[in-house]
């Protein structure tokens, strides 16, 4: 009995499993390709993310350039207050305890900096010095000088922000590049219209790395349509190397951002926010435009990225696809012809001295709105002045206001700011 059990028990064993599964060839397949399928979902992600770490273009850098920059930005500020000298040239100082570091009075310049003859000095942007003195040099210069400790904080905070996580992504050269070449292009469009004032400040550099990283996402789509997966919570779930200014990752592949509907409205809104800001009195908006502009066509140009079909299939010696496709290779050619047709014309009607607002009548609006609550008059301040022994006494020719004044010898620095307060 016990050689009997022993003997039927593993048939008995089979048939029960053959009645409870009912295992069909078709049903073997259709599990098989189901289990393949699973695992290549499973597997593409990472087989992307490993193809992509080969690729040159999608290498991670060290932030160096930028912090550099931030660096360079801020001793240039430091050397163009000593180089100001408030309790000797102009007298009127706010924090007189900073002795030669002392900022002019704020009804001069509410910014906390220097004055505009001091920024002048040390190389502001002045058209008629641009054009009649062949001084080319302050469209390059005016971008590494600021207006006040507020205008350095504010371009410094946003350049660290954004320019540091794309210097990661990007690269040192690209980068910089767009930096440099963004404040030079928003330096021609403000020469054009601004034709009174001193301009200066690294707005137009950093609003060319905002323009670059838009145009970046457009010229790289295929990415990130190819990697987005959409969760039962409705997060949209996309591997994606552009930054945005309010979501910010360091690394290429490794990292997933979880992004709602709010970050296709929130980059777009903010753009939109930071060149309201500019229809002010006192902001050069032409700078932000005109740097913008100029990111934004040259991030079609150095930020370019292999598409990806190339990138996934270029280990596969059958496939032989080409690096970037047809709508990368059109947005690439036509965006480098704007942007040399722009700078050769901005830069021959800068030195033929062509004034850009008598052949735009309303462009001024875009750099200020008058309103009851301010004038938009930029014509710089311009006073008479009669020195009879102590006493000196001024008006103003914008507005007509006079004023006398207890001085004994006063430097020219010390005279301009008067006047500078007189016309306000």
């Amino acid at each position: 009995m016990g050689e009997k059990e022993s003997e039927t028990a593993p048939i008995w064993g089979r048939t029960r499993q053959s009645e409870n599964n009912n295992i069909h060839p078709m049903d073997v397949e259709s599990s098989a390709l189901s289990e393949q399928h699973r695992s290549q979902n499973r597997s593409r992600g990472s087989s992307y993310e490993e193809r992509g770490r080969g690729v040159k273009e999608f290498r991670s850098w060290f932030s160096w350039l930028i912090p550099c920059f931030v660096i360079a930005n801020v001793v240039v500020f430091v050397i163009t207050m000593y180089v100001n000298n408030c309790p000797k040239k102009s007298g009127d100082c706010f924090a007189g305890f900073l002795g030669r570091f002392s900022f002019q009075s704020t009804r001069e310049n509410p910014l906390l900096g220097p004055s505009s003859l001091t920024l002048r000095t040390m190389g502001g942007l002045d058209v008629k010095k641009v054009v009649e003195g062949d001084e080319g040099w302050r469209l390059l210069s005016c971008n590494w000088l600021h207006g006040g400790v507020v205008h350095l904080l504010v371009n410094m905070l946003t350049l660290l922000f954004i320019g540091m996580r794309m210097e990661r992504e990007f690269g040192f050269i690209r980068i910089g590049l767009l930096y440099l070449i963004s404040g030079f292009g928003g330096s021609i469009l403000s020469a054009l219209f601004l034709r009174s004032n001193i301009s200066v400040g690294a707005s137009g550099a950093v609003f060319g790395l905002l323009g670059g990283m838009l145009s970046e996402i457009f010229i790289n789509w295929t990415i990130y349509t190819n990697k987005t997966k959409l969760f039962k919570e409705g997060t949209i779930t996309v591997k994606m190397v552009a930054l945005s200014a309010s979501h910010c990752s360091t690394s290429k592949f490794s990292r997933t951002w979880q992004l709602d509907k709010r970050f296709f409205t929130n980059s777009p809104l903010g753009y939109f926010i930071n060149l309201g800001l500019g229809v002010l009195p006192g902001v050069d908006n032409f700078a932000h435009i005109g740097g913008f502009a100029t990111g934004f066509l040259l991030g079609f140009v150095l930020l370019i990225r292999p598409h990806y079909g190339w990138i996934n299939q270029r280990s596969d010696p059958a496939a032989k696809p080409h690096k970037y496709n047809i709508c990368q290779a059109i947005l690439w050619t036509v965006s480098l012809l704007l942007l040399l047709g722009w700078f050769i014309a901005g830069l021959i009607s800068l030195f033929n001295n062509v004034d850009g607002n008598k052949h735009c009548s309303w462009c001024h609006y875009l750099s200020c709105v008058p309103t009851s609550r301010w004038s938009c008059n930029r014509e710089p301040a311009s006073c008479t002045t009669t020195q009879l022994g102590n006493q000196l006494s001024m008006t103003c020719l914008r507005n007509g206001k006079s004023g006398s004044y207890i001085l004994a010898n006063p430097s020219d620095s010390r005279i301009n700011s008067l006047c500078v307060q007189l016309c306000r």
